[in-house]
């Protein structure tokens, strides 16, 4: 990853976990999906960086922080999966 592509991607990241934090506290989201994406994308931008970088201590929290991230997607997609259609039954 070139130094440009590795600032990008850890600025892209760091902006992003605040969004999802902020829009979180705000009650613009809840603590589903959309926030656990917004987290393991940041997080991946993060640990990009920190790696191009040498920066041990942070790429390795944010390389925690994307696993978390990813087992959050993952859990909610498959609640997601398992709960039925609901459908509208007023006509």
């Amino acid at each position: 990853m070139t130094g440009m592509l590795a600032e990008v991607a850890g600025w892209g990241g760091a902006a992003l976990l605040l969004l999802a934090y902020l829009l979180l506290s705000i009650g613009r989201i809840a603590a589903g999906r959309a926030f656990q994406a917004m987290n393991l994308l940041g997080s991946l931008g993060l640990a990009a960086n920190a790696l191009v970088h040498g920066a041990w201590p942070s790429a390795t929290l944010n390389a925690i922080w994307l696993v978390i991230a990813l087992n959050g997607v993952l859990v909610g997609a498959e609640r997601a999966r398992r709960q039925p259609a609901h459908h509208d039954q007023t006509q």
